[in-house]
């Protein structure tokens, strides 16, 4: 079975609209696909930064983000899967140890250090710019609230796991400090 359909060549793509349990065409460049795409983006990313990792502890961490990802995409697309508060209070969690564990920052910090926290970084702003394509979907369409929290939470998460990261490795986070 190829994997091509065809049906994609003129710029549309299929959704399932469960609440009229139909198929729905719709631009690849609609608000809705962004959405979704800025979320499939995010879970690849994460599957490199899980290949990067030399911690089983963190990568199963991530293996579990992933997995929300992949709930929260097909909710967008149109599934009638539940998402709810647990996910955001496990990263929650997770930030505060992760927090309790590191020097406390007052200021901005350069993305990088050493390779995993470099990928966390770029993890972390594709996170934040999947959150603002939820947003911009949810000016138009109910979206459940606790999608949007898990993203700005996750992008925290991922800071704080950067941070981590160097640290464990004893590299010290480079200090961001504006000149006059």
């Amino acid at each position: 079975m190829a994997i091509y359909t065809r049906r994609g060549d003129k710029g549309k793509t299929s959704l399932y609209d469960s609440r009229n349990k139909q198929e729905t065409r719709v631009d690849k460049d609609s608000v809705k696909i962004a959405a979704i795409g800025s979320i499939d983006e995010l879970n690849s990313y994460l599957g490199l930064v899980v290949a990067l990792s030399t911690e089983p502890k963190t990568a199963k961490f991530i293996k579990g983000i992933q997995s929300d990802l992949l709930r929260i995409g097909s909710i967008l697309a149109g599934s009638n899967l539940r998402f709810g508060s647990l996910g955001v209070r496990k990263l929650e969690l997770t930030i505060d140890k992760l927090e309790n564990d590191l020097p406390v920052l007052a200021n901005f910090i350069f993305p990088g250090g050493s390779l995993i926290s470099a990928n966390f970084q770029v993890a972390r702003s594709v996170a934040r710019r999947a959150e603002r394509e939820v947003v911009r979907l949810a000016g138009l369409e109910d979206i459940n609230d606790n999608i949007v929290k898990y993203l700005n939470r996750l992008s925290d998460y991922l800071f704080m796991a950067a941070r981590s990261a160097n640290n464990k490795l004893h590299i010290q986070d480079e200090l961001w400090t504006p000149t006059n």
